[in-house]
């Protein structure tokens, strides 16, 4: 409920600040203005709609105005708040009537309107299209030299739901199969919705080639119901769902351990990540890799002595500058770092939440190579 209450509250002052620079200062007194006055409101309340009763009725015809205009919102009201240094200056600086402090807003607000409708158009395009498949070489010194030149296939934060459809699932699933991967590990956010809801939309993780693995992010306790039901599912089209625990991964003759613990949500369902119970019994020289839906659970992991964590939840920021923010909560946005002698690598993810919108951080699939 808090949440909610917060989010009314900023969707309310955005939309008076939208109001204020869009339509006060750009048109006259009269119909105009109630008209644009009232299209503000009534976007607003498709928005709060999205927001709030989207999680109880379906509502897709509505989720993709709301969620794009989310993205429209956020832009128009960053550029319009950089516009107001030189439009301040203006204003001080050269003696306007009202006709030319109006023509000055509208100035401003085509500006703001055509940013922000190129940068979403473009982040539109790239959220949409197929993710990037990057390969990355990493270093772990305690690997078995026989294992060298395995390939993880890392994917994350793929959102299943009512925006993706089957197509999403099948694109994701053909990159993977033609990356050449050893292995497959999906590292959290699988969905966005029950089983009743999006079972027809994971079907094609069936089709996956090689060993897959699975373990929970915050989205599938999100989920009405709790992650049990994608835990079942998943196990039917041959995923292998690590919770608080280990398999060995035999290649060329030699062994490394794999590792998933819970995401931090589980701590609401009495399913915390236990590290502790997931290594219990392992060979202490023998390399681990650990599946973490967040970045920030390396820090358990460097305790434990963990060669590899893989983590997604990030988007890497899906939506520019909120990579600051992610990274001062997170620890890390995208890409390889270390903490405290642990390796972590952090996907940027394959599909979205919310907005279908990609700023700076274009979708991807991970394909690790071990050496």
């Amino acid at each position: 409920m808090g949440f909610l209450v917060l989010a009314a509250v900023v969707i309310a002052a955005a939309h008076y600040y939208l109001w204020r620079r869009l339509v006060v200062d750009t048109t006259r007194p009269g119909r105009w203005r109630r008209v644009f006055t009232w299209a503000v409101a009534g976007i607003a309340s498709v928005l709060l709609l999205t927001l709030t009763a989207g999680r109880f009725m379906d509502l897709t015809w509505l989720a993709w105005p709301g969620y794009v205009w989310v993205a429209l919102m956020f832009y128009l009201t960053l550029i319009l708040a950089v516009l107001e240094i030189p439009r301040l200056v203006a204003r001080k600086t050269v003696a306007v009537d009202e006709d030319r402090r109006r023509l000055l807003g509208r100035g401003v607000a085509l500006a703001a309107g055509v940013g922000a409708a190129t940068t979403v158009g473009f982040g539109i395009a790239s959220a949409l299209g197929p993710p990037e498949v990057t390969r990355v070489p990493i270093a772990l010194p305690r690997l078995d030299p026989r294992v060298r030149g395995l390939r993880i296939a890392v994917v994350s934060d793929i959102h299943l739901g009512p925006l993706t459809g089957i197509g999403h699932t099948e694109r994701i699933v053909r990159l993977i199969n033609e990356s050449e991967a050893d292995i497959v590990t999906i590292v959290g956010d699988l969905v966005d919705g029950t089983v009743a809801e999006l079972g027809d939309l994971a079907r094609p993780l069936a089709d996956l080639e090689r060993p897959s693995y699975f373990v929970t992010g915050n989205h599938e306790y999100f989920t009405r119901g709790g992650p049990q039901q994608w835990v079942d599912e998943l196990e039917r089209l041959g995923v292998r769902c690590l919770r608080n625990e280990r398999v060995e991964i035999t290649h060329g003759g030699g062994v490394f351990d794999l590792a998933g613990i819970n995401d931090l949500g589980g701590r609401a369902f009495a399913e915390p990540p236990d590290l502790s119970r997931a290594l219990d019994g392992r060979v202490p020289d023998r390399a681990v890799v650990l599946l973490a839906h967040q970045p920030v659970q390396v820090g358990d992991a460097a305790g434990h002595g963990v060669d590899l964590q893989l983590s997604g939840h990030t988007h890497g920021g899906q939506l520019w500058p909120f990579g600051a923010v992610v990274k001062a909560q997170q620890g890390a946005v995208a890409g390889l770092s270390e903490v405290d002698g642990t390796q972590l690598f952090v996907t940027r993810g394959a599909g979205y939440w919310g907005p279908p919108v990609r700023v700076g951080a274009p979708p991807e699939i991970t394909v690790v190579e071990l050496t």
